[in-house]
């Protein structure tokens, strides 16, 4: 899946956090520029999830987003910028995902080299 990220300047440890649970960085948006305050620009094609990270964002550019992602049925988490709130926001997100698909968690289990 891909992702856009908003918030941040930084990302540190955060794409090692998203490659664990198999997502990609389409993008990343500081959220400073006043163009991200817009409310009539779209969202870049074939993104999946938006993840906001609330403690960089002002209110504006957060509801800019978060209003694009519900517009066109994109899925979107809000969580502070550090890599432990965005693995509890995302395994609880996807964690209602795999209640659908167990096959597909138990596939990649089994393809998981063991230590």
């Amino acid at each position: 899946m891909d992702a856009l990220l908003v918030g941040a300047d930084r990302l540190g440890n955060i794409p090692a956090v998203l490659d664990g649970f198999g997502i990609r960085i389409a993008g990343h948006v500081s959220g400073r520029d006043t163009s991200h305050q817009r409310r009539s620009a779209p969202l870049p094609s074939g993104i999946g999830m938006v993840i906001l990270f609330t403690d960089f964002i002002g209110h504006n550019v957060m509801q800019r987003f978060r209003d694009a992602a519900s517009r066109e049925g994109v899925a979107f988490v809000c969580c502070r910028r550090s890599t432990c709130a965005l693995q509890q926001v995302l395994g609880r997100r996807l964690g209602e995902r795999c209640t659908s698909c167990p096959e597909r968690c138990k596939a990649e289990a089994r393809k998981a080299p063991t230590k």
